[in-house]
């Protein structure tokens, strides 16, 4: 069973449609590379999948369910577009947020001596565990990223979803950020990303999808760089840059 299936999804805000007519699917344990120029509806089926709106017409799946109906929540972490930037008015420390991971698990009772341990291996997985009494407001960029993926390691999440969230990150901690992605999905998360830097996703991804309101692409990386599909969604004189990790 595939964790996403999206099938001949139309959706629009007014009479013009944002997305036409997309199908594609991301599997179990694939790193899932979603790009397109700006306005070109990532974002908006970024929210499809997550069930944050409904298609006009076709279907959206998360775990074989209808996304919009979906219940399981913990089992799908996000990291938002401006998870890196400062948050305001939150006074919260990183193990307070990452602990916002296990609720879900605890229902309405009290966290017990198995949560904190999740707690504790997720922090440490990411490499956050010497500022776990850090208020996050006072972390930089990257080190917020990698709280808020902690919290759905802790969550035990099967899928994690991750929507343009290294703007506003310096390249050594955007790489370190990606390195992090890699690991994980070697160990098994399915991953999610929508990502503006091309050669960022082109070296990350196994499998990667272009739009541009329709589906201009969707296949592995080698062929998407051979591919026009860069210059049908991008326009003319486009090219993917490479990004070498030691």
């Amino acid at each position: 069973m595939s964790v996403v299936d999206i099938e001949n999804v139309t959706f629009g805000y007014g009479e013009r449609p944002v997305v036409e007519g997309v199908s594609l699917s991301v599997e179990d344990g694939e790193f899932f590379g979603l790009v397109g120029p700006n306005g070109s509806g990532k974002s908006t089926l970024l929210s499809l999948v997550l069930g944050l709106h409904r298609p006009d017409s076709g279907a959206v799946r998360l775990f074989g369910e209808p996304a919009h109906e979906f219940g399981d929540g913990e089992r799908i972490g996000y990291v938002a577009q401006n998870a890196a930037r400062s948050p305001d008015g939150m006074p919260v420390t990183v193990r307070e947020v990452v602990t916002m991971g296990r609720y879900p698990h605890a229902g309405f009772g009290r966290l017990g001596g198995d949560d904190r341990s999740a707690v504790d291996r997720a922090m440490e997985t990411v490499g956050v565990d010497g500022l776990a009494d850090r208020k996050v407001s006072d972390l930089s960029g990257g080190q917020r990223q990698r709280a808020y993926i902690a919290r759905a390691l802790a969550g035990d999440a099967d899928l994690l979803v991750l929507d343009e969230p290294a703007v506003g990150v310096d390249a050594e901690s955007r790489a370190a950020f990606y390195d992090l992605l890699a690991d994980l999905n070697d160990d098994g998360m399915t991953i999610v990303l929508v990502e503006h830097d091309i050669g960022v996703v082109t070296t990350r991804a196994t499998s990667i999808a272009c739009i541009n309101c329709s589906l201009q692409y969707h296949g592995d990386p080698d062929g998407f760089v051979e591919s026009d599909a860069l210059s049908q969604a991008y326009g003319a004189n486009q090219r993917v840059l490479h990004h070498t990790h030691d």
